[in-house]
């Protein structure tokens, strides 16, 4: 029986619905959640700050001290997501919405959020060993990202232990950082190249492509010849160019992936809007002098995004890989943890540490592979031809 197609639904939605009703991308969909979870929650998920504690009655939350602005931002952002997320409104209501926590969060934060720099992350167990708490609640993995365990004895390159005073259920690296603690708070690193590359390459992508197909001729020649000419950049020896100069930072990464990444989905983009601007509706938008804007953004996108899914959910997957790539080369990242960086700790003095290859190589296949299972599938639900063997063998 053919599937019942929704009154009123626009292509996009349709697209999306058909794909995710299969197995393959809801399981990617449901790693990329609990991903952006981890990312989000971080550090009250693994901390080695108390989340809790009663100290001569007085109960008290010591991590707020530590929390910065972007720590507050994301969770915000979560909360407020997944609010969102069944309630019967615009999607573009939702963006407003969203944007507005995001800003009021973000105000809140760098006026009333100011972090140490320095922090002695041995003074919590000191004060625990010594019982001045009456209580504590300690987050999940009982350890920061960039705690080193000095106070405790030689906890470098250990193995997993699930047993004694400082369990590791994920070993330790070079450091003697608890890896379980910095594959956490990696899943950011992650998720926000991937995201933020990603989004820069679809804006700047939408709008080329976009007047590109919409105004065709001698505007579309020249578009062309700008999509040649940034896909002939070698992007992973431009970015060691940048890093070689300005030094590692995730910024950098973000931008130049972006910004050089946008020539496909301009290409999808160009392709559907030369399909679409002959289409009665654009032509009546056009009759009734609706603005450029309007006609581009909020009668021909939605209609003619959904190829652009496609390319982007691949496209997050290839940022994730390139940032992981200069991670493992040492090129990374200093600011934070990455699973790039952590793989490449696997070999160290010529011993094999499997608990560095095992988990964040294992991160970085799943979360590859989550996102190669929604590209997939959305493929498979743009293609006419698959759609149509779809209908027929139900």
């Amino acid at each position: 029986m053919i599937e019942q197609t929704h009154i009123g639904e626009s292509y996009t939605k349709q697209i999306t619905r058909t794909a995710f009703s299969g197995w393959g991308a809801r399981i990617g969909l449901f790693w990329v959640l609990v991903l952006a979870f981890f990312a989000c929650f971080a550090p009250l998920l693994a901390n080695s700050m108390p989340l809790l504690v009663s100290e001569n009655g007085v109960v008290s939350a010591p991590i707020i001290r530590y929390l910065s602005t972007e720590d507050l931002v994301l969770m915000v952002v979560f909360i407020v997501g997944v609010l969102l997320w069944k309630l019967p409104i615009a999607f573009s209501t939702k963006l407003w919405i969203l944007a507005a926590a995001v800003l009021i969060s973000l105000v809140v934060g760098l006026t009333s959020l100011s972090p140490p720099k320095t922090i002695v992350y041995e003074q919590f167990r000191e004060n625990i060993a010594n019982g001045l708490y009456d209580w504590q609640v300690m987050p999940m993995i009982p350890f920061s990202p960039s705690d080193y365990l000095r106070d405790f004895s030689n906890t470098i390159l250990q193995a997993p232990t699930f047993t004694g005073v400082a369990p590791h259920y994920m070993g330790t690296d070079s450091t003697g950082s608890d890896v379980a603690s910095r594959m956490i708070h990696a899943s950011r690193v992650a998720l926000s190249i991937g995201f933020i590359a990603t989004g820069i390459s679809m804006v700047i992508g939408v709008i080329i492509g976009g007047q590109m197909g919409y105004f065709a001729g001698r505007f579309d020649m020249l578009g062309m010849r700008l999509v040649e000419i940034f896909e002939a950049i070698p992007v992973l020896f431009l970015i060691l160019a940048f890093v070689a100069f300005f030094g590692r930072s995730i910024y950098i990464i973000m931008i130049i992936i972006g910004v050089t990444g946008w020539s496909g989905y301009a290409r999808y983009v160009r392709a559907e809007f030369l399909k679409l601007r002959k289409q009665d509706y654009v032509q009546a938008a056009i009759a009734s002098g609706l603005p450029l804007r309007s006609i581009l953004f909020r009668h021909m996108l939605p209609n003619g995004i959904a190829p652009v899914l496609v390319v982007a959910s691949f496209g997050v997957a290839a940022a994730i890989l390139t940032e992981a790539t200069l991670s493992f080369l040492g090129l990374g990242p200093v600011e934070a943890p990455s699973w790039g960086g952590m793989l490449n700790e696997a070999v160290k003095s010529s011993v094999f540490n499997w608990w560095m290859a095992a988990f964040p190589g294992g991160a970085i296949f799943l979360t590859v592979f989550s996102y190669n299972l929604m590209g997939e599938a959305l493929r498979d639900a743009v293609d006419p031809q698959l759609a149509r063997k779809a209908g027929v063998v139900s």
